[in-house]
């Protein structure tokens, strides 16, 4: 193993890491927001690739183009499931934390049923695209474009979050509802607005991941079975409910998969990962950057 094959390899799991992490923000965000864990945010990722996939199928959009649109219908889908689902779970009397959990897992298992059936259960991708296949050379690193295109669109979602929250009328109000929902009231603001608008904000960082790993990877209706057990490992490693520990947490584990790889089959990469979960929990439980 040369010094070149590592840097090579980092470098990859960097990019994938960005990814991860913005696929776990959203996450993270709705748990943050209202101490849910949304078990169907691999279904809102699977969604968001069908979507990329048929705008440019049908309409020959080119997923780069398409991200913002795929978002933004990300973003609706978000906010109605917390109005028609979510919102109704959260006034339960008893149990309220399992009645949530069986709620979103429900919807989970009635997303990927109806892709099922109305999809089918092949597999498909989208072989001809603006950045698809693409790579650069920087520095003697070969860096696939899609995924670094990728990473790029991951920081500069995550700065826009992070500005959104922390400058804006809105962000001021999330923080509050954050700190206590019921308190929020008596100023004025209406909580299910805000949690409504918070699941939507999810679903469009969903949708943007989506949309990018659209370009360079398979479409089926199990898909995001595989990328949501890795957010949530993320967001339990960064900490429940910040925002930034998902993001960190996602280069983390991105960089930590790849070194795995180097050392044992690719196919036993996912030990890594959870390894370095178990040894964050038995020494920090709230994960690296919680404060819960």
């Amino acid at each position: 193993m040369t010094t070149a094959t590592i840097i090579q390899s980092l470098a990859s799991g960097l990019l994938m890491g960005l990814l991860y992490g913005l696929v776990a923000v959203g996450l993270a965000l709705i748990f943050g927001l209202m101490d849910v864990t949304n078990f169907a945010h691999g279904e809102f990722l699977m969604l968001a690739m069908y979507i990329t996939f048929f705008l440019f199928a049908f309409f020959a959009i080119d997923p780069l183009l398409a991200a913002p649109l795929v978002g933004a219908a990300m973003f609706v889908f978000g906010a109605v499931a917390y109005l028609l689902v979510v919102r109704f779970a959260m006034r339960a009397k008893a149990n309220i934390g399992m009645v949530q959990i069986f709620t979103t897992f429900g919807l989970a298992i009635l997303m990927r049923g109806l892709a099922q059936y109305f999809f089918t259960p092949d597999y498909r991708s989208i072989n001809v695209s603006w950045l698809g296949g693409k790579t650069i050379e920087i520095g003697g690193v070969f860096l696939p474009v899609p995924q670094l295109v990728g990473a790029l669109v991951s920081l500069a979602a995550f700065g826009a979050l992070y500005f959104f929250i922390k400058k804006t009328d809105f962000g001021r109000a999330l923080e509050a509802t954050r700190e206590d929902a019921g308190a929020v009231a008596l100023v004025g603001i209406d909580k299910n607005k805000v949690f409504a608008l918070g699941w939507g904000l999810g679903g469009a960082l969903v949708g943007l991941a989506g949309a990018v790993m659209a370009m360079f990877f398979y479409i089926y209706p199990d898909v995001g079975a595989s990328f949501a057990l890795i957010a949530y490992v993320t967001v339990a490693l960064g900490g429940f409910g910040s925002v930034f520990g998902a993001f960190a947490g996602g280069i983390i584990v991105g960089l930590v998969e790849a070194t795995t790889a180097m050392i044992l089959p690719p196919s036993l990469k996912s030990i890594g990962i959870y390894a370095v979960y178990l040894l964050v929990v038995f020494i920090r439980p709230r994960g690296l950057f919680g404060s819960i």
